[in-house]
């Protein structure tokens, strides 16, 4: 196995192998790739991911996000609904899943609309009324 150049390393108080199996159960191109009592490694759709039990001295914060890119909305809802579980949603995509790690949950077409000088600022406008996204109100806007 080639090990990856930049690895995110993630610091969950004791639940990092219960956050590797969750997640591994959201992302359907995934696996635990290894797990011991103190790090997890797991592999989300190609990326692998350390999860470190390093007590409660860190907590996770909104400074780091994982961003999945979604083509659909049935795609969006999926993981809007699998991570804001136990978790807590917020504005314009963004949410944090049960463990507090944050996600931002974003059509794919949102960077092409926000680059049409002609949308762009009705697509943000519509965009920050959002919690979850919805793809035909910012093809719309």
């Amino acid at each position: 196995m080639k090990i990856q150049k930049i690895t995110p390393f993630l610091w969950f108080s004791s639940d990092a192998i219960e956050a590797g199996k969750h997640y591994t159960s959201v992302f359907k191109n995934s696996k635990i790739v290894s797990t011991n009592p103190m790090v997890t490694v797991v592999e989300l759709e190609g990326l692998q991911i350390m999860l470190l039990n390093g007590g409660p001295t860190f907590k996770l914060n909104e400074s780091f996000s994982l961003c999945i890119t979604c083509d659909t909305q049935e795609e969006i809802d999926y993981y809007w609904n699998k991570l804001t579980e136990g978790g807590t949603e917020s504005q314009c995509g963004w949410l944090k899943d049960k463990f507090g790690l944050s996600w931002q949950v974003v059509p794919s077409i949102l960077a092409g609309l926000m680059n049409d000088p002609n949308r762009a600022e009705r697509v943000t406008q519509a965009f920050l009324k959002m919690k979850k996204f919805d793809i035909k109100t910012l093809e719309m806007a």
